[in-house]
């Protein structure tokens, strides 16, 4: 089992990179390949790589991904139709878009794998969010922190299907982008560890059978507080 962190080193924020080293404790026998700023994704050797992983960017790391990715997009493009797996978080989702437009007028292309786009406003306050979603039968939570909201403009299929908080953007219930084996999600940080039937799920989907991740009672008992809390209309949901 090979899993591809693309520019790790863009990866400095709310832990997302501790989703990877989870299946790494869960999984000893995965294989991490750190693919750095310059350097050609390893996923593109097709067959190569089982799992790509990217997460949260500042804007500036946004813009140094998109920058080193364009050269390999049609590559990419590729990849994902013929089934190359990707786990994308956080604003990374955004790159993968058409373009981010900001308030302030300034638009950014990004790589347009996939036919939406994003609203952001860099001078606005973060907007944060819990979330309750369903993906297949099983719930998730997780948590949101960002300047822009995403927009579909085309029928994409949505990784989850929200129960409370926002979507994609403050108006839409559906959430990310499921396409293929391509998954990708605002919800940031540590969300395996957070969800850790999703987790078994994602692992068996990526060929990882009988699969338990590491610590699992604790990690299910602090699921299951955690969605009560969620659910508890009592909850402040947005901050």
């Amino acid at each position: 089992m090979i899993i591809e962190m693309l520019y790790p080193e863009l990866s400095n924020l709310y832990g997302d990179s501790a989703n990877i080293k989870y299946l790494r404790d869960s999984f000893p026998e995965i294989e991490i390949i750190e693919t750095n700023i310059g350097e050609r994704p390893t996923f593109l050797n097709k067959g190569k790589v089982d799992l790509v992983y990217r997460g949260t960017m500042t804007e500036r790391g946004q813009q140094l991904f998109i920058d080193n990715a364009s050269m390999y997009v049609d590559e990419m493009k590729d990849a994902i139709e013929q089934g190359q797996r990707f786990l994308v978080t956080g604003n990374a989702v955004e790159v993968f878009g058409k373009y981010i437009i900001d308030k302030t007028g300034e638009k950014i292309d990004c790589l347009k794998v996939f036919n939406y786009h994003t609203e952001r406003d860099i001078l606005a306050k973060r907007f944060n969010s819990l979330y309750v979603g369903m993906y297949n039968d099983i719930k998730i939570v997780g948590f949101k922190s960002q300047f822009g909201h995403s927009f579909y403009d085309d029928e994409i299929e949505p990784l989850f299907d929200t129960i409370r908080g926002p979507g994609f953007n403050s108006k839409e219930t559906r959430e990310g982008i499921h396409y293929k084996n391509f998954m990708g999600t605002y919800l940031l940080g540590p969300l395996l560890i957070l969800n850790p039937d999703f987790t078994i799920d994602f692992a068996n989907e990526i060929g990882m059978s009988e699969f338990k991740p590491a610590f699992y009672d604790t990690a299910k008992a602090a699921y299951e507080m955690r969605l009560k809390q969620y659910t508890d209309d009592k909850t402040g949901f947005y901050y």
